[in-house]
């Protein structure tokens, strides 16, 4: 790779930047002096469901979930704030068909959508930006500055390039409005000794200036032994109206999370033991901290109503430490939990940065006489990921399953920087949308990506690798209204996979290409009753080739032939039924499974075909129910609900199913002052939310959790 292209994809992406600004300038209308007119707000006693509501994350052709030939869901702040879900993944998981499988070694944000799992798969956003590598995400973690949570289920790429078969998930913050300023405080305690404050505000400064500013933070004593954590988090954005077609906006947002030091707890004879809930078997020096910071200009410009044209740029930077014993494996003839010095004594620095940028304009108009959108665009970035490490080699001694001793980190290897992997990446897309009658429209979407990966040996000075990729993914969708609130689409869609995150892929796998995926998804959507329920169904059937399998001739090696699919239904209802009434409700009910693949048993290929994926949880529900029942007192629950999923790929570790139910009563005390007693897991299901490496090793979910908040607003 030329030592001059990681400068070159900087300059272009500064480049972009600056052409839209004279672009701007040399548009006449700039030297008006034009005063932002505050939007018109209206008040109905209506319910306005998601489906006809702007989402930005289906197309980019700014179209509603109602218009998308695709399954669309969106979180709104209301809801998150019905719901009291602080987590991000706690919120995101509400959505249909999507369970958590989040650890410490994917930063506890990954998800399993469709039969397709962790950051390779399933796609996580900020704000439209994806942090590229697919090396795991610890930012945002908090819902107190989200706006919103748009899901995106099946393959997104046309979007967002490589890495989103399964889904995508884009989290929405706050913004800058053209309204009276407005400020708001929450404060929250629980059991565990939980504390959590959230300071919020924003409004228009004057007729040219509006900002957002949200800080929040909590601490813990968690629900395991040394399971104490605490996060902080700020998102601030000032925006400039500096005419009323063109707008500047800049945003930064910091995470820090220093979040429970457990990895999970060991299987004992094959089984998990409810004494042993609460155990955590890490050192007490054990360290696990998450810094993140993102910073964005954006611009918009809309010369005329039928043209939009957006650009922005980012710079990312995020260090993730650990320093853990992180593997214990129960011992039957000593009974003691064993904690290997070759695999569990891990010490890591993750040093990741990014820069990019994305542009793309939207134009409105007639094709052959017909209503057209077209949408046309491109996306630039340059990572670097640094791995420091000490080869994950220490000694810790066993310790007793119910009364560890946890002893401190201890390892003889150097931690010294490893590895360092760079990609420069860029793509261009273009989506269409023709409307060939009042009902019936057709969107069509393309996409070319390309990205050179290359990585360079730290201890030894070499280089070990400088590949590149390219996939083309497209998507043919149509959308027909058989009644102006009720419609049915179908969608087909290729898309690709990287086989292992970019930016941490080993020399080894960096000679395979990307995997490949394909969907066909038909549907049907409607807001019924006036608006105050609407439901949704889709069918779908994804097929990936192109994984890494064992070769049958000789185990030892990986060829790149290997198959796994998915077929599933997913449903969603929400409705008014009677005044003070609300109901939502989703599930989704799939079959994934292994076509092709092998594992290594013993020097043996051994076929898994038929097999479910592990992490994969093919029943899946949620319901959120509440009641007003006095003018200032509302109640609520909500079920969750998650299906067996296997451990490994044998299917012979199987984590159990399970139900957790929430209860929530809220009091509006003033018109500006709301308190809620809020009652998670109330009949203290004891659950597990993943398996970490090994299989035998699972993580416990929360037990019961009461909590406090008084949220006020002026």
């Amino acid at each position: 790779m030329s030592a001059h292209r990681p400068c070159n994809i900087r300059r272009t992406i500064i480049y972009t930047q600056c052409t839209l600004a004279l672009a701007y300038m040399a548009n006449p209308a700039f030297a008006a002096d034009v005063t932002p007119v505050l939007p018109t707000v209206s008040v109905t006693n209506e319910k306005v469901g998601s489906l006809n509501a702007p989402a930005s994350t289906g197309s980019n052709l700014d179209l509603t979930p109602f218009q998308t030939p695709a399954s669309v869901d969106v979180i709104t702040r209301a809801q998150l704030e019905q719901r009291g879900d602080a987590s991000l993944v706690d919120a995101i998981t509400r959505a249909a068909g999507i369970s958590g499988m989040g650890h410490p070694g994917n930063s506890g944000s990954s998800l399993s959508v469709r039969g397709f799992t962790d950051t390779t798969s399933v796609m996580r956003l900020y704000d439209g930006t994806r942090q590229y590598g697919g090396v795991g995400l610890s930012f945002p973690f908090d819902t107190w500055s989200v706006d919103r949570i748009e899901v995106l289920r099946g393959p997104a790429s046309v979007i967002y390039g490589d890495g989103a078969i399964g889904g995508v998930v884009n989290v929405i913050p706050k913004k800058p409005t053209r309204s009276a300023i407005q400020n708001e405080v929450q404060a929250t305690v629980g059991t565990d000794n939980t504390q959590r404050l959230g300071f919020g505000s924003g409004g228009a400064i004057n007729d040219k200036l509006s900002y957002r500013v949200d800080l929040s933070g909590d601490r813990s004593d968690g629900w395991v032994d040394m399971g104490d954590s605490k996060n902080l988090t700020f998102s601030g954005a000032l925006q400039l109206d500096v005419s009323s077609d063109f707008r500047l906006k800049l945003s930064y947002a910091q995470g820090r999370q220093e979040p429970m030091r457990y990895f999970g707890t060991p299987l004992i004879n094959g089984v998990q033991l409810e004494a042993l809930r609460e155990k955590n078997y890490n050192v007490s020096d054990s360290k696990i901290q998450y810094d993140d910071r993102w910073t964005e200009l954006s611009a918009e410009w809309t010369p005329n109503i039928d043209t939009t044209v957006r650009s922005k740029l980012y710079y990312i930077d995020s260090k993730r430490q650990y320093r853990n014993v992180e593997t214990y494996v129960y011992n039957p003839g000593t009974g003691l939990i064993d904690r290997p010095a070759d695999s569990g004594a891990t010490q890591i620095m993750h040093d990741q940065t990014q820069i990019g940028n994305t542009t793309d304009a939207t134009f409105r108009g007639r094709l052959f006489g017909l209503k057209n959108q077209v949408s046309v665009g491109f996306d630039l970035s340059s990572s670097s990921f640094q791995h420091t490490n000490n080869t994950y080699f220490g000694a810790s001694p066993s310790v007793d399953p119910y009364n560890p001793v946890p002893g401190t980190f201890v390892s003889g290897a150097a931690y010294i920087p490893r590895y360092r992997n760079k990609a420069e990446q860029y793509s261009v897309f273009a989506e269409n949308r023709l409307e060939l009658t009042d009902k019936w429209s057709v969107l069509g979407g393309l996409r070319y990506d390309h990205a050179d990966v290359s990585r360079a040996d730290l201890v030894s000075g070499a280089a070990a690798f400088d590949q590149k990729y390219s996939n083309v993914g497209w998507r043919l969708g149509t959308v027909y209204n058989i009644q102006p609130d009720l419609a049915v689409y179908g969608q087909y869609a290729e898309a690709a996979d990287p086989v292992g995150g970019l930016l941490m892929i080993t020399a080894a796998n960096s000679k395979f290409d990307l995997s490949t995926g394909k969907q066909v998804e038909v549907g049907v959507k409607q807001s019924f009753w006036q608006k105050k329920g609407e439901w949704t169904l889709a069918a779908y059937h994804i097929v990936k080739n192109n994984l890494l399998t064992r070769d049958t001739n000789n185990p030892s090696v990986r060829i790149q032939v290997g198959e796994r699919s998915s077929r599933g239904i997913e449903g969603t209802l929400s409705m008014a039924f009677a005044p003070g009434w609300q109901f939502d409700a989703n599930a989704a009910i799939l079959r994934a499974q292994f076509d092709d693949f092998n594992d290594s048993v013993g020097g043996v290929a051994v076929s898994r075909n038929g097999k479910t994926p592990p992490d994969v949880a093919e029943r899946l529900a949620n319901l959120w129910l509440s009641w007003n029942f006095q003018p200032d007192w509302t109640a609520s629950t909500g079920l969750r609900y998650v299906g067996k999923r296997y451990a490994n790929n044998a299917n012979t570790l199987t984590m159990p199913a399970y139900t957790t139910t929430d209860l929530a009563l809220q009091w509006k005390a003033t018109a500006d002052t709301t308190l809620t007693l809020r009652g998670y897991n109330v009949f203290d299901k004891q659950y597990f939310t993943t398996a970490y490496y090994s299989g035998t090793q699972w993580l416990n979910g929360p037990g019961r959790q009461v909590q406090l908040s008084v949220h006020h607003r002026f």
